[in-house]
């Protein structure tokens, strides 16, 4: 049955990639025969330039005629396989380009999945329950902050104008005080209300002192 229809071929099939690449190496060997055909017509067009007009001359032009014609042959199959080429390269790109959008639309599907399964499992409510008691236990540490930093001894209703008044005492105790340190004390009371009519002058401040100590 085999040799009447045949086996199924076990070979891998083609890929665009292969076929884009079995092409472009056809390309290339028929540009190594142009290059060759070129060298020729070369060779020929040097040896006709200095010929003269004779059977050897038309000879050689004979053979001139027949390279160009196997050039522009090879010419044409080169235009046709580079279009080909071209034209595959283009479909292999779309081909790529369409994997890559089926990827993305895969892995968007399987993100939105999962998105939803984990979104599902959050509970709104419970989250602004949270928040709120977060609130409150932020407005109670302020409370206790607070109350840890107010002074014990110190009422919390003064009266400026008393701070004031006490504040004024100060300065002139401190000013009594400092005149007494300096030496420069004035005459007791008796003493300096009146003198007695038997005393010619007051007595000075510094004999004073001596006598009284």
């Amino acid at each position: 049955m085999n040799r009447l229809f045949g086996s199924k071929s076990t070979a891998p099939k083609p890929t665009l990639t292969s076929a884009i690449s079995n092409v472009d190496t056809h390309i290339e060997s028929i540009d190594v025969k142009l290059a060759k055909l070129n060298a020729e017509l070369q060779t020929h067009q040097a040896r006709l330039s200095k010929m003269r007009d004779g059977p050897g001359k038309s000879a050689i032009k004979a053979k001139a005629l027949k390279i160009l014609q196997r050039r522009k042959m090879y010419e044409s199959q080169r235009d046709q396989l580079q279009q080909q080429s071209w034209n595959m390269e283009q479909a292999d790109m779309m081909t790529s380009n369409l994997k890559n959008v089926m990827t993305t639309v895969d892995v968007m599907k399987t993100t939105n999945k999962t998105l939803k399964q984990q979104y599902g499992k959050i509970n709104i409510d419970k989250i602004e329950r949270m928040q709120d008691e977060m609130a409150d236990l932020m407005e109670v540490g302020n409370e206790i902050q607070e109350s840890l930093g107010r002074a014990y001894d110190v009422p919390e209703d003064v009266d400026e104008a008393e701070l004031d008044a006490e504040l004024e005492a100060l300065g002139e105790e401190a000013e009594f005080e400092m005149g007494g340190a300096t030496g420069e004390s004035e005459l007791p009371a008796f003493m300096r209300d009146e003198v007695p009519t038997f005393v010619d002058e007051p007595p000075e401040a510094g004999k004073v002192k001596e006598a009284a100590g």
